[in-house]
């Protein structure tokens, strides 16, 4: 059975996607890609069918890391298919809990820099209007989020040991 983790912003094409294909590189450092089941989505549908924002694209390049996914809208619908559902902030968050239809669908919501314990706040930026060192801080932010979630998720699991 796989673990399924669904990453949240706005738009889905900044910080929901590149949290995404982050948390698929730590996998597959781990040797635990195909124990997952990963994706992202928006609490909007402003950019559905879009590929990342350029500025993205080009920070995960610099990194070595591919973004597979194209902008999406979260339905409630979703929570049927994702065990966890991980915002950016606190407003995505909020939004999520509205949507959810119980309070199962509630306690699988989370924000990612909760993940991470050296953390010096609880919302990722969202770095779309501003410049490129917006990108490269949210990708590190997404780094150690990605990574505090996956040791937790092999702590919790024991089936990923």
């Amino acid at each position: 059975m796989k673990i399924r983790v669904c990453f949240v912003c706005l738009g889905n094409i900044c910080r929901s996607p590149q949290a995404e294909g982050v948390f698929l590189r730590e996998l597959a450092a781990r040797g635990l890609r195909d124990r997952f089941e990963v994706d992202s989505a928006g609490t909007g549908a402003y950019h559905v069918g879009e590929r990342p924002d350029p500025r993205t694209l080009a920070t995960s390049e610099r990194h070595g890391v591919p973004l597979p996914s194209r902008a999406r809208h979260f339905v409630a619908g979703d929570f049927e298919r994702f065990d966890y559902v991980v915002a950016m902030d606190r407003s995505n968050a909020e939004h999520l809990r509205r949507l959810a239809r119980n309070e199962s669908e509630r306690e699988r919501i989370s924000l990612l820099r909760s993940w991470d314990a050296a953390a010096d706040g609880d919302e990722v930026p969202d770095p779309y209007y501003g410049g490129a060192d917006g990108f490269e801080n949210v990708f590190a932010i997404c780094t150690a989020g990605a990574r505090g979630l996956l040791d937790s998720l092999v702590a919790k699991h024991p089936e990923l040991r």
